[in-house]
């Protein structure tokens, strides 16, 4: 079973209380459920533009919970946010490569302008650690077959130049002002809450709504192109290491994934065995920005942080159509 458990993930001091910005999102708020779960306070801080309030409705009375509803480009909503905080997982972010592409000021007014936003105001808080989600378009048009650390090329997307000058500020701020930072550079995240109905929707919810509406996805492109999906548990993971990490492993940005490449065509037939259909894709032209292929070398993320992923695509996508199953049909 694709779950979780407390012995996958490091231990806290008790009383530990964190942030998490982005926290009514995909990512943000599977990790608010999992600290909660945990007992520790967990305040988040999310305006609400792309983030659900669906996706932290079942918390409004949890022991332990705090909202703070805010704009991250507000540097005053971020310092009060900060404020008696320990540990800051920073989700939030404006996604999407086509996004960007479309609007690449807002994008870099968020994801910038809000990062170092974040960054100043754990400074000026005494935050002892922030764990800021990157991305793998960071890779730009690197040809190498399998992605490392070191090895970067041109971006291709104002999304990956925002991710990137994240990092950049991240190393920054660990050299200038001791601000203990880690950067997880993110492939092809999936898993609960993934929302379908975005016009900006990743692809494994954009597929599952289409099949189990029973209409035919579109795959840009020949469907050869390659990607290394992640299931949203071992993100969790990876979080919870970094925070925990040695200060020796900060200042930098680690490949987070799970090692393994699928083609879009392999990934639609798994979905189409899966839900019990069998309907041809559409096919449309390759999107601009779009990396060709992504496969992560995880190999420093295990050394310097002990990241070692359960969950394949396989073990993810079962339980991901189980709760789209249930929430979509």
């Amino acid at each position: 079973m694709a779950t979780l458990t407390r012995n996958d993930t490091p231990h806290f001091a008790e009383g530990t209380r964190f942030l998490v910005t982005g926290g009514a999102g995909f990512i943000g708020s599977n990790l608010v459920d999992h600290l909660l779960e945990r007992g520790f306070f967990t305040r988040v801080l999310d305006d609400f533009s792309t983030g659900r309030e669906e996706n932290l409705a079942h918390l409004q009375n949890a022991s332990g919970f705090d909202l703070i509803r805010g704009d991250l480009r507000n540097p005053e909503t971020c310092a009060a946010a900060s404020r008696d905080i320990d540990i800051v997982l920073h989700q939030g972010a404006l996604g999407s490569v086509p996004r960007s592409v479309e609007d690449p000021r807002t994008s870099n007014d968020v994801n910038i302008g809000g990062t170092l936003n974040i960054f100043i105001a754990a400074r000026d808080a005494g935050v002892k650690r922030v764990v800021y989600a990157s991305s793998s378009s960071v890779y730009g048009d690197d040809p190498a077959g399998t992605k490392r650390e070191e090895q970067l090329g041109k971006v291709l997307s104002p999304y990956a130049l925002t991710k990137l000058a994240n990092e950049l500020y991240g190393d920054l701020f660990y050299q200038l002002y001791g601000l203990q930072n880690i950067g997880l550079r993110y492939f092809n995240v999936f898993g609960r809450r993934q929302d379908p109905h975005s016009v900006y929707a990743a692809v494994i919810p954009i597929f599952v709504k289409a099949l189990l509406a029973g209409e035919a996805p579109t795959i840009f492109g020949d469907g050869l192109q390659s990607r290394d999906f992640t299931y949203i548990d071992n993100v969790i993971q990876a979080n919870l290491l970094a925070a925990a990490a040695p200060a020796a492993a900060c200042g930098r940005a680690y490949n987070i994934s799970f090692g393994e490449n699928t083609t879009l065509l392999d990934l639609y037939e798994k979905l189409c065995s899966l839900l019990g259909r069998s309907i041809p894709p559409l096919h449309g032209a390759d999107r601009p920005g779009d990396i060709r292929h992504s496969l992560a070398d995880i190999s420093l993320a295990r050394e310097h942080l002990g990241y070692a992923p359960r969950f394949s695509i396989d073990d993810g996508l079962s339980a991901t159509i189980d709760w789209y199953v249930k929430h979509l049909s």
